[in-house]
C-alpha cells in the first residue's frame, strides 16, 4: 500500500506568520498602487463638525421662526465653485480634502483616488460619478435668513471649506436629499446620523440662520437617540 503523504500540522506560529503576510500583502498593495478597498480605507469626515456638547450648545442658542416663501431665490445668487487656492476651486478642493490618495493634474482635476459617500456608503474611484452637496442647501438658506445676505456672505457661504458645509457625496443621495432639512430628510446610513445633524447646527450657527420648531425638534431627537 503507497504511503499516505503527512502534512503539517496548522500551529499557532503558523496562523500568525500567514495573517501577517496577509496583512503585509494589502499594505503593499494600498502603498504600491495608491488603492484601498472599503475594508482597509476609512471614511473621512469634513472639517468643524462640533462635539455633542457644543452643538446641542448651539442648537439650543438658533432662533426658531417659519421659513420664509423663498421669493427672489435663484441658485446663481450664491457664486459657488469659486477658486479657494489657485488652480483648485471649492469642488476640487473637498475631494482632494476628504479622498484618499489624490491625484491630480494641473487644472487640478483628479486623475485618481477613492471617496466614500457618507450619507449611503457608496465608494468610488470616479470623482466626476460623485457631487458636492451643501450641507445646509441654498435654498433652505434663502428660506433661513440668507435672503438678507450680501453677495459676499452668499459667496463665502456657498464656498465654506473650513465649515462642515461641503461634502463629497454619492449623486443619487445629493439627489435624494434636495433642499430638505433633517425633519424631512435624513441620510439612508444611520451611523452619520449624529455627525449630519450637528453639522447642520454648526453650518446655521456659523451663518446666524433659524430653523423651524419642527426641524428644531427632529434635530433634538436625533442627538438624543444617535449622539
Amino acid at each position: 500500500m503507497p504511503a499516505i503523504p503527512r502534512t503539517s500540522p496548522v500551529t499557532p506560529a503558523r496562523r500568525t506568520v500567514v495573517g501577517a503576510l496577509a496583512a503585509l500583502t494589502a499594505a503593499v498593495l494600498v502603498a504600491v498602487l495608491g488603492w484601498a478597498t472599503p475594508a482597509l480605507a476609512h471614511h473621512v469626515l469634513p472639517p468643524g463638525i462640533p462635539s455633542t456638547s457644543a452643538a446641542q450648545s448651539q442648537l439650543n442658542g438658533l432662533t426658531v421662526r417659519a421659513k420664509n416663501n423663498g421669493a427672489g431665490y435663484d441658485r446663481s445668487l450664491f457664486p459657488h465653485w469659486v477658486v479657494i487656492t489657485s488652480p483648485c476651486d471649492a469642488r476640487e478642493t473637498v475631494l482632494r480634502r476628504d479622498g484618499h490618495t489624490v491625484q491630480v493634474d494641473g487644472d487640478c482635476r483628479p486623475t485618481s483616488g477613492r471617496w466614500s459617500s457618507e450619507y449611503d456608503g457608496v465608494w468610488t474611484d470616479d470623482a466626476s460619478s460623485f457631487d458636492i452637496d451643501h450641507m445646509v442647501p441654498l435654498h433652505e438658506a434663502w428660506r433661513s435668513g440668507a435672503n438678507g445676505w450680501s453677495a459676499n456672505q452668499r459667496r463665502a457661504f456657498a464656498n465654506d471649506v473650513s465649515a462642515p458645509q461641503l461634502w463629497a457625496v454619492s449623486a443619487s443621495s445629493n439627489r435624494s436629499k434636495g433642499d430638505r432639512d433633517p425633519s424631512a430628510w435624513m441620510p439612508p446610513r444611520t451611523a452619520i446620523h449624529c455627525d449630519y445633524v450637528k453639522a447642520w447646527v454648526n453650518v446655521k450657527h456659523r451663518y446666524g440662520l433659524s430653523v423651524t420648531s419642527t426641524e428644531k425638534s427632529s434635530i433634538q431627537g436625533t442627538i438624543n437617540a444617535r449622539c
